[in-house]
């Protein structure tokens, strides 16, 4: 089974927690004064749920996982450019294997799925939002072929990217 990232129960403490820092958009004058002492609440609470040893792992500066999590922001700013493992290790500070491996951990993806995720939901966002067409979303994006585009789009999203806009855009 793949692992991931994670998703858990959120428990009524923490949900009150939550719920105390979204009603501070209320009242914005509070903002400066309760809003950091409602976020100290939430990590602390966080940290001490099931996964705050998780959570601790990706926040620690120096630890492996916080290390993929810098190749993960990486690779969130730059999917559009050819994917170097090598740059990307050097990024995460980690060799290329144990980058790889770490990677997949938490992500439950090699770094080049996780791009091309990246890279078709921002095509899709391109030609829904945007109304690009079909071959200037898959340059912008990264592709260098459309039809190597068209053909990764379909398996991702069941169809080719023309059918798939124009059935999402009557929907929406």
């Amino acid at each position: 089974p793949q692992r991931g990232l994670f998703l858990d129960h959120i428990d009524q403490p923490l949900l009150e927690t939550v719920l105390r820092l979204v009603r501070l958009l209320d009242t914005p004058r509070d903002i400066g004064m309760l809003a950091p002492l409602a976020l100290r609440e939430l990590y602390y609470r966080l940290l001490r749920g099931n996964n705050g040893r998780r959570l601790y792992e990706i926040a620690v500066g120096d630890s492996q996982t916080h290390r993929v999590t810098r190749a993960v922001n990486w690779l969130n700013a730059h999917y559009a450019e050819p994917l170097r493992i090598d740059e990307l290790a050097r990024v995460a500070n980690l060799g290329n294997s144990t980058l790889h491996h770490r990677f997949k951990a938490l992500t439950a993806m090699s770094p080049l799925q996780y791009q091309k995720q990246l890279r078709l939901q921002e095509a899709r966002r391109l030609m829904i939002n945007e109304g690009l067409d079909v071959s200037s979303a898959c340059y912008r994006v990264g592709y260098e072929s459309p039809s190597q585009f068209s053909r990764e789009y379909s398996r991702q999203f069941g169809c080719p990217p023309s059918t798939d806009v124009s059935r999402v855009r009557r929907i929406i």
